[in-house]
């Protein structure tokens, strides 16, 4: 396989044990992996090496506010930040939170986020991230389940902190302001025996303190970064300092091989949460190489605003946001009219078409990429030459559409919080890479192992199995839960729950998740895939499809596309809102009929056909808690939250 070499022969299974097949890694790492950086022992030296490198240069930024509205990004630069994070070191350790302490951080991506962050690696504090779209149970959870003695707050969140007293009292005894802290906060917090700072407040309580930063190790935790989950508790994962300079050092890699470097000039919007591990190594290398972080207003309605006004560079996505630049698009060019829809059609082919022939996406199309796509590109910003989607898998429609007309190389990656994140990501201006994940970063090994209850053979002429994955990059295991970590964690493989499937190129397909349901004749469905197999339908924003071993046929309730829908009502002659719409008998046989056209054309089989939908005009969303911060979808809780509507659907396919 092109971009693979193989370490280690595979081998049939014994007794209960599957089959595994051979081990690859990266061609990039064939001589071995690469070593980190000299001098980089811990996540604190990629920041200290970057303000060595480049003091001046401009580092956060947030939109300034003038009148109240968001004017232009205003910065920091990277010795700027560096005295404001010494500064908060001195006022944690006038807290008394020293190396090993745990320090909480809850709120949207701004610049305290990261400066709280740099200090907590500053003195070898356990950074614990909140996710700011969890309730106040899952922060009380992570709060006493991480032993949180200090937690850094967005203003408007602090009122959630509050709703977790008394619980969390017996471990926390201060709450810092990301701004200002109102005369009735500071009455429930002084009650509760613990003291409140505002931002200004904190940055003075270690004034004229003189202090030396301990000395950090690779192996020690640097953060405890708490998967959102779909089930259950949030789980504690324990990211060292070598989890992250280790995958900085392959990233680099891989971009000098792939002719792609960061460069100190490079921009960066930071909206995606920090909370999560995606966006934490992301921003990790943009601070190592001396790029500028610009942060979102934290409104997902005004992200096309800040974009414009910040024109990044690189530009890091979960496929449900590509999702909604795609929808608008297709919008965009379906209301253009007949003369635009089709020059835009053969400027679309053609460069798809060059591309496929091995042209590089930048000459596959000069003249189209100036007259048509550029409009596209300025959505962007007109400076975006990297689009990278993770967190989930991007359907391969919409990643086919956006590498022709963004005019800037779109990758796709996968990992998990348990692999450091980045473990595969596609190739630039490797089109036969699409709808793939790419080959493994080239710091660590990958192994497929059999699943023979789903008839997935490590071993076969087309490998499947469940990916495995082994390195500096996993995680040191689940905090407080080993006997999770002995489930995941065997003989030096994470076993990734997730099923895959090697290319003939060396890149790896995610064909769907090991845990699957069985239907009432004894079929096995892979529920995942099936969705984003339904998912290439136009008229679907989002799908979700149940089925049980109680039960022979699957259902499904599904988010309609608006535009989409409506058009339909128009051509029908159907009157009615869009709420009205999705309770329309005739609306549910129209889109059940599209359903099943892509089924067939797909070849799936009888028992994975959808017998019976639920339109949903309200998007599934976190406030319902029916996704997950990254949009993964929360089976149990949507089974929960649609139950009656799930009864009533199988009552009327009897």
């Amino acid at each position: 396989m092109k971009f693979l070499v193989e370490v280690e022969k595979g081998r049939v299974g014994m007794g209960d044990a599957p089959s595994v097949g051979p081990v690859y890694r990266s061609v990039y790492a064939k001589d071995g992996f690469p070593t980190p950086v000299p001098g980089m022992e811990s996540c604190w030296d990629i920041f200290r090496m970057a303000v060595e490198r480049n003091p001046d240069n401009q580092m956060l930024g947030h939109r300034e506010i003038v009148n109240g509205k968001a004017g232009k990004y205003v910065w920091l630069t990277y010795k700027q930040v560096y005295d404001l994070v010494l500064k908060v070191g001195a006022s944690l350790r006038a807290c008394g939170v020293m190396k090993g302490g745990r320090c909480g951080i809850y709120g949207s991506n701004c610049p305290e986020w990261v400066i709280s962050m740099e200090a907590c690696n500053a003195l070898g504090i356990y950074c614990v991230p909140l996710y700011d779209t969890l309730g106040a149970g899952a922060v009380e959870f992570i709060i006493c389940h991480a032993e949180v003695e200090i937690v850094f707050v967005e203003e408007k969140k602090i009122g959630e902190v509050l709703k977790t007293f008394p619980h969390t009292t017996k471990f926390l005894k201060k709450i810092v302001s990301f701004g200002n802290v109102t005369p009735v906060q500071r009455e429930a917090v002084v009650s509760s025996d613990l003291a409140i700072h505002s931002w200004d407040e904190f940055l003075g309580l270690g004034d004229n303190q003189l202090y030396d930063l301990p000395i950090k190790q690779k192996t020690d935790i640097c953060t405890i970064m708490y998967t959102s989950g779909t089930t259950g508790d949030p789980k504690g994962v324990l990211i060292s300092n070598e989890n992250i300079i280790t995958l900085i050092a392959g990233v680099l890699l891989l971009l000098q091989s792939a002719n792609e470097e960061l460069r100190d000039d490079d921009v960066y919007l930071s909206y995606l949460p920090l909370a999560h591990i995606f966006d934490r190594v992301v921003e990790e290398m943009f601070i190592f190489t001396g790029a500028s972080i610009g942060f979102w207003q934290g409104d997902v309605k005004l992200l096309v605003e800040d974009i414009a006004m910040l024109k990044p560079t690189i530009f890091c996505a979960v496929p449900r946001v590509l999702d909604r630049i795609y929808a608008g698009l297709q919008e965009k060019i379906r209301s253009g009219g007949f003369l635009k829809n089709m020059l835009f059609n053969i400027a679309y082919n053609y460069k798809l078409s060059n591309m496929q022939k091995g042209y590089k996406h930048e000459q596959a199309a000069g003249l189209f990429d100036k007259v048509v796509f550029s409009k596209v590109k300025q959505g962007l910003g007109g400076r975006v030459r990297i689009l990278l989607s993770g967190a989930a898998p991007l359907a391969t429609h919409v990643e086919s559409f956006l590498r022709v007309v963004t005019c800037a190389h779109v990758l796709q990656g996968y990992g998990l919080t348990e692999t450091c994140a980045g473990t595969f990501v596609s190739l630039p201006n490797e089109i036969s890479m699409l709808g793939t994940v790419g080959p493994p970063v080239p710091n660590v090994d990958v192994r497929l192992e059999s699943v023979p209850e789903m008839d997935y053979d490590a071993l076969s002429d087309v490998p499947r199995g469940e990916i495995c994955v082994r390195g500096k990059t996993l995680f040191s295991g689940y905090y407080k839960r080993d006997d999770l970590t002995n489930e995941v964690l065997i003989d030096g493989w994470f076993h990734t729950g997730d099923v895959g499937e090697w290319q003939k190129d060396g890149s790896l397909k995610i064909i769907g998740k090991k845990n699957i349901f069985k239907l009432s004749q004894g079929e096995y469905v892979a529920v995942e895939n099936l969705e984003n197999i339904y998912g290439l339908v136009p008229g679907i924003d989002s799908i979700w499809i149940y089925g049980n071993s109680f039960e022979a046929y699957l259902v499904a309730i599904l988010n309609p596309n608006k535009a989409a829908l409506e058009r339909w009502a128009q051509e029908n002659g159907i009157s009615a809102d869009f709420s009205a719409l999705c309770q329309n008998p005739k609306a549910k046989e129209f889109i059940l009929g599209e359903l099943s056209k892509i089924a067939k054309a797909k070849k799936l089989k009888g028992f994975e056909f959808v017998k019976a939908v639920h339109l949903e005009a309200v998007p599934f969303d976190m406030e319902r808690d029916l996704l997950t911060p990254t949009y993964k979808k929360k089976r149990p809780q949507l089974l929960k939250y649609y139950q009656s509507v799930i009864d009533d659907l199988y009552k009327s396919i009897k």
